[in-house]
């Protein structure tokens, strides 16, 4: 082990000690961006950069439960990423199909699968919920797997589902409109149920949401990381949580 490894392992105990473990967060969202870049920086193929950032969850994962993390939600493939051609398309789906069923396989997490699993070829969609299926009764960490996602979509989809249940329950539209509450809306998430997420993490560099968890992260915390994500480490995490625990959550105010 050279000096420099020393000196970063010493770096890292010393941060992860002066957290407060009361301050830390119950959920957290992860948009795992950069993967074509981090490959093209190297002079390999997207699928190879599709491949390192896989290889990097499950780490993730555990750094959060080591922590306390209740919830995580890992952005792997959004709606608009469906339009790709299908060259490029078909490896990354076969990527996070085998990633996600690598989880499930581990036993450690409740894996639930979130996003328009309707506009996915049938073997994803297929592969995901039986991973869900088969962690359904799992007392660890929840993993919300963010596949064929979109925060427009999820609002559509929320919207469409409570005017349904509603229709179904006899109700007019006039009376709908009349009750309409945001918690209504709020219970027809893909998350439902789940508490809001406190921090999310966008790796890359990129500063933008691009449409992630649009009305989950309505007071939550946002940190950016300049890593591409096969490179991000478990510093850089605990690096995010020194910044949310600095924070001085307004929830609005």
């Amino acid at each position: 082990m050279s000096v420099g490894d020393v000196v970063y392992a010493a770096y890292e105990r010393r941060l992860a000690r002066s957290l407060d473990r009361d301050s830390l967060p119950r959920h957290v969202g992860v948009m795992l961006d950069g993967n074509r870049r981090w490959a093209k920086l190297r002079g390999k193929d997207s699928r190879t950069g599709h491949q390192a950032g896989a290889d990097n969850i499950a780490g993730f994962l555990g750094w959060c439960e080591d922590l306390g993390v209740e919830v995580v939600t890992l952005w792997l493939l959004s709606t608009d990423n469906l339009s790709r051609p299908e060259r490029e398309l078909a490896p990354l789906l076969q990527i996070i199909e085998t990633a996600v069923a690598d989880l499930a396989e581990s036993g450690r997490w409740r894996i639930n699968p979130v996003g328009a699993l309707d506009l996915l070829p049938d073997g994803t969609a297929t592969g995901l919920r039986d991973s869900g299926a088969r962690t359904a009764l799992v007392s660890g960490m929840t993993v919300n797997v963010a596949v064929g996602y979109g925060g427009r979509q999820e609002i559509t989809d929320a919207v469409r589902a409570l005017l349904a249940a509603r229709a179904e329950a006899g109700a007019t539209l006039a009376e709908v409109a009349a009750t309409l509450t945001a918690e209504d809306i709020a219970t027809h998430l893909y998350t439902s149920g789940q508490p809001d997420p406190d921090l999310v993490i966008r790796t890359s560099g990129e500063q933008r949401l691009s449409g992630f968890m649009l009305w989950q992260s309505a007071h939550s915390e946002f940190y950016f990381c300049e890593a591409y994500w096969p490179d991000f480490r478990r510093v850089d995490f605990l690096r995010a949580l020194r910044s949310y625990a600095d924070r001085h959550r307004r929830f609005g105010g």
